[in-house]
C-alpha cells in the first residue's frame, strides 16, 4: 500500500478529518465543509487519493441515491414544477453561461480562449447541475426532506441526474444493451418477490444487508451489465422499494453507513488539488455566477405556482455546483472537448460553492423572513393545491407532526374530548393516509414562517409540537411566539438538553419522549402492579391512560 495514500496514513487523516468536521459544526457549518477542508490539507501534506478512498466515495454516492429512491415516488417527477423547472432551467442556464463563456474567450480571457461556442456550451452544461449530495445533506440536517420545497428540490435534482445519464450514454457513442428493457421489466414483475423477502428479514442485521444487496447487487451490478449507468441502478431499486411500508426502516438502518462513506466523497473533492492563482480566480468567478443560477430557479418556481417561501428555500438548496459537473468534465477532457485545466477549475468551484452555500442554507429561514415582503411580489396569483390557505376550522388543539407519537396523541384527545383537534403534517402521502382513517389532518409545514399567515385558527387554544427533530420543534415554537400565539404549547424532546432549550424558548412543557414512554408503559400495568405490591386502595393511578 502506498504510504502516502489517505488510507495508509489513517492516524493522521482520520484525526484531521474528524477535527475539521468537528470545528465546522461548532461554528454552525455542516461537517461536510470541514471534510472538504481536510481534503485540501491532505493534498498540501503530500497525501493523495487512491483506489480505496475512491471506492468509499463511490459507495457513499451509491447509497445516497438508493436512500433517495426509497423516499421518492415516480409520480413526483411528473409534477410540472419538477420536470419543467429542471428542463427550462437547464436550457436557459446552458444558453446564458455558454454565450458568456464564448464572449469571454473572444475577449481574450486565457481560460476561455480555446473554447469556441461548442466547448463553451459543454462547460456551461457541466455547471448547470446542482449537487444532489449537498442538497440532500442540507435538507436532512434541517429535517426538510419531506417538505414541499424539499421534495421539489429533490425531484429537480433527479431530473438533472437523468439528463446527465443521457449525456454520458450519448458521449460514449454506445447504446445500452438490448437486455436493458427486459431487466427493468423483470424488476417490476419480481417486485412482489422482493417485497416478500424484505418483509421476512426481521429488524436485525439482515435488514441493512438487504439494503446493500438491493443497492449494489441488484441495482448497480445489473445495470452495469446491460450498459446503463450503475448509480442509476441503485436509484431505481430504491424507487422500486419506495411503496413498501419498510422503506423508511431500510433508510434508517443505512443512514450511518451512508454518512460515513460520504466523508470519502468530500475528502476526494479536496484531494483533487490546489489550483494555480489563475485557475482559482476563474473558479471564484464561476461561484459568483451562482446567484444568477439560484435567482433563475426562484423565478421559474414562482411562475410554476409555488409560493415565494417554497421557491426560495428550494432554490437555496440548489445553489451549488454538482459532482456531475466533474463527471461531465472528465468525459469532455477524455474526448478532447475541453482542456485538462477545467477539471481542476470545476472541482475548486464545486468545493467553494459548498462552503459558501452551507451557512446560507442554515440561515435560509431567517433570510426569507427578512426578505419575504420583497420576495412575495414575485408570487403567481394562482397557487398549487399544497400552497393554498390552511383552514383549521373550529379545532382547539393543533398537533404539528403526525408520526406515531402525534397520531397517538390525536387519537387519545379525540377519545377523551371529541373532535376538537387537527393534525398538521408536511408529507402529502401521510396526510392522505390519515384522512382515509378519518382523522382531520391538514398538509402544512410547521417550520413555515408564513404558516400563520395562511392558517385560519381563531379557535385554537393549544399546540402540541410532536415532530421528531428538535430544531424543527424549536423553530416552529419561535414562529408561534413571533405570530403572537398566546395559547398553551407542549413540545416533544428526545434529550434533557433539548427539553431545556424548548422550555427556555417559551414552551409550557417539554415532554421527554423516552422517559415518557417508560412512564406510559408502566401506567398501563399500574392497576395490576398495585395489586401485586398491595398498595392501599386509595393510592390512585398516576396516568389516566386507556
Amino acid at each position: 500500500m502506498d504510504p502516502h495514500s489517505v488510507v495508509a496514513a489513517y492516524p493522521v487523516t482520520l484525526s484531521v478529518a474528524f477535527l475539521l468536521g468537528f470545528l465546522a459544526r461548532q461554528v454552525g457549518l455542516p461537517p461536510l465543509v470541514g471534510f472538504l477542508a481536510a481534503g485540501f490539507v491532505f493534498h498540501g501534506l503530500g497525501i493523495h487519493t487512491d483506489d480505496t478512498i475512491k471506492t468509499i466515495a463511490d459507495l457513499g454516492v451509491t447509497l445516497l441515491l438508493f436512500t433517495i429512491g426509497l423516499k421518492l415516488k415516480i409520480k413526483s417527477l411528473l409534477k410540472t414544477e419538477v420536470w419543467a423547472g429542471a428542463s427550462v432551467h437547464g436550457v436557459i442556464t446552458v444558453m446564458l453561461f455558454g454565450l458568456l463563456f464564448a464572449f469571454l474567450g473572444a475577449a481574450g480571457i486565457t481560460a476561455f480562449s480555446d473554447a469556441g461556442l461548442g466547448r463553451a456550451m459543454l462547460i456551461a452544461f457541466a455547471l448547470s447541475f446542482s449537487s444532489t449530495v449537498f442538497a440532500v445533506k442540507i435538507l436532512e440536517e434541517k429535517g426538510e426532506m419531506l417538505s414541499l420545497h424539499g421534495r421539489t428540490a429533490i425531484g429537480i435534482l433527479i431530473m438533472q441526474d437523468i439528463f446527465a445519464v443521457l449525456f454520458l450514454t450519448a458521449s460514449t457513442g454506445k447504446l445500452p444493451s438490448l437486455w436493458a428493457i427486459p431487466l427493468i421489466a423483470a424488476f417490476i414483475l419480481l417486485r412482489p418477490v422482493i417485497y416478500y423477502i424484505l418483509n421476512r428479514c426481521g429488524h436485525g442485521e439482515l435488514l441493512p444487508m438487504f439494503g446493500l444487496f438491493s443497492a449494489l447487487a441488484l441495482g448497480v451490478a445489473s445495470f452495469d451489465m446491460v450498459g446503463l449507468k450503475p448509480d442509476l441502478g441503485a436509484l431505481a431499486l430504491g424507487m422500486l422499494l419506495a411503496n413498501n411500508k419498510r422503506a423508511s426502516e431500510i433508510s434508517d438502518t443505512l443512514f450511518s453507513l451512508k454518512e460515513l462513506f460520504l466523508v470519502g466523497f468530500f475528502l476526494q473533492i479536496g484531494l483533487t488539488g490546489l489550483p494555480r492563482p489563475a485557475d482559482f480566480g476563474i473558479a471564484c468567478f464561476l461561484v459568483l455566477l451562482l446567484p444568477l443560477k439560484t435567482a433563475l430557479f426562484f423565478a421559474l418556481l414562482t411562475r410554476l405556482r409555488l409560493r415565494a417561501r417554497s421557491s426560495f428555500l428550494a432554490s437555496m438548496s440548489l445553489a451549488s455546483y454538482s459532482e456531475f459537473g466533474l463527471i461531465v468534465g472528465a468525459v469532455g477532457v477524455s474526448n478532447g472537448w475541453m482542456a485538462q485545466s477545467w477539471m481542476l477549475i470545476i472541482a475548486i468551484a464545486l468545493a467553494i460553492s459548498f462552503v459558501a452555500a452551507a451557512p446560507i442554507n442554515q440561515a435560509a429561514h431567517t433570510i426569507y423572513s427578512r426578505l419575504h415582503n420583497f420576495l412575495q411580489r414575485f408570487e403567481s396569483c394562482e397557487r398549487l393545491p399544497e400552497e393554498q390557505p390552511i383552514h383549521l376550522g373550529d379545532a382547539k388543539v393543533a398537533i404539528f407532526g403526525m408520526g406515531r407519537i402525534g397520531s397517538g396523541a390525536y387519537d387519545y384527545i379525540v377519545g377523551q374530548f371529541g373532535d376538537v383537534v387537527a393534525g398538521i403534517e408536511s408529507n402529502g402521502d401521510k396526510v392522505a393516509e390519515h384522512q382515509t382513517k378519518g382523522r382531520r389532518v391538514i398538509q402544512g409545514d410547521a417550520t413555515d414562517s408564513d404558516f400563520w399567515n395562511r392558517a385560519r385558527h381563531g379557535s385554537l387554544r393549544m399546540v402540541l409540537l410532536a415532530m421528531p427533530l428538535h430544531h424543527a420543534n424549536l423553530y416552529a415554537l419561535q414562529q408561534l411566539k413571533a405570530a403572537g400565539f398566546d395559547g398553551y404549547v407542549a413540545a416533544l424532546a428526545q434529550f434533557p438538553d433539548e427539553a431545556n432549550a424548548l422550555e427556555k424558548a417559551g414552551a409550557h412543557i417539554a415532554f421527554n419522549m423516552y422517559e415518557g414512554a417508560g412512564a406510559g408503559f408502566a401506567a398501563h400495568v399500574e392497576k395490576l402492579l398495585a395489586e401485586l405490591v398491595e398498595l392501599p386502595p386509595d393510592r390512585g393511578y398516576i396516568y389516566n391512560t386507556p
